[in-house]
């Protein structure tokens, strides 16, 4: 069998320069996303430039069967999944009763069970090894109450609490699972969630997806299990500590009311 690094959410930001970075190292690469086109264009590039094997798969995370269907492809071509990186997610934007029922259903089962499945499935053969290294992307929501966005927000904080348990529970079998909790970065994610003018967009904490991945790459292989890129995100979560959990929520959504009045 041969080794992989499996990425989701491969076609855009965070994931995308993961990829490159990645390929740069020497890994091969199995990047999942939605957007065929994408991938195949990610996947040119990496390969005029290095010398491993990538592979690509388009599949819609929400859907249990083709998260099933990654799991038996990883089978079928022998594929040793040494790095899992669950980074697709998104977010949707507004007051809770105004939402979409299936919109925030399909946040949910991308966020929470398509990382769940997949680290359930990958973590059982990284511990039959004795070897692997799972990376979940949170988000420094992950550490308060979101209106305006609460679906995402408590998505977060479920990724954040599963990670650190199973990061506990694997650290005897030389597994590392760690998670990612990044601030607002420059990706298409503000454009899926409906934030284009939002606040949190535009101060000086917002990082480049190519920062975020170096530093969370860096972390993940000395074993780190929370990653907080940028000082001011590192700033931000600790301040959680010291304010109730009204107050924390009264702060964001008066943020996010800014958006909503433009």
């Amino acid at each position: 069998m041969e080794n992989f690094v499996l990425i989701t959410g491969a076609s855009n930001g965070i994931g995308k320069e993961m990829a490159y970075i990645f390929a740069e190292m020497g890994f091969n690469l199995l990047l999942i996303a939605r957007n065929f086109e994408k991938l195949n264009d990610i996947k040119n590039k990496i390969e005029k430039k290095n010398n491993i094997k990538v592979l690509i798969l388009s599949k819609d995370l929400t859907d249990i069967e083709s998260i099933k269907d990654i799991y038996s492809f990883c089978n079928i071509e022998e594929i040793n999944v040494e790095i899992l990186i669950n980074n697709a997610g998104f977010a949707s934007f507004g007051e809770f009763h105004s939402i979409d029922l299936d919109t925030d259903l399909s946040q949910i089962n991308l966020n929470i069970m398509a990382l769940t499945m997949l680290t359930k499935l990958f973590l059982k053969d990284m511990i039959e090894k004795r070897n692997g290294k799972i990376l979940n992307v949170s988000s420094i929501a992950a550490f308060q109450p979101g209106p305006l966005m609460s679906v995402y927000y408590a998505s977060k904080a479920y990724v954040e609490s599963f990670t650190q348990a199973i990061s506990n529970e694997s650290k005897q079998y030389g597994i590392t699972v760690s998670s990612l909790c990044p601030g607002p970065v420059n990706t298409g994610f503000k454009e899926r969630a409906g934030m284009n003018r939002s606040n949190l967009f535009k101060g000086k904490g917002v990082m480049s997806a190519e920062k975020v991945a170096k530093y969370a790459i860096k972390c993940l292989f000395k074993g780190k299990k929370r990653i907080i890129p940028g000082f001011l995100n590192k700033c931000s979560v600790f301040s959680t500590r010291f304010v109730s959990s009204s107050f924390a929520a009264k702060i964001a959504k008066s943020i996010q009311k800014e958006d909503m009045k433009k």
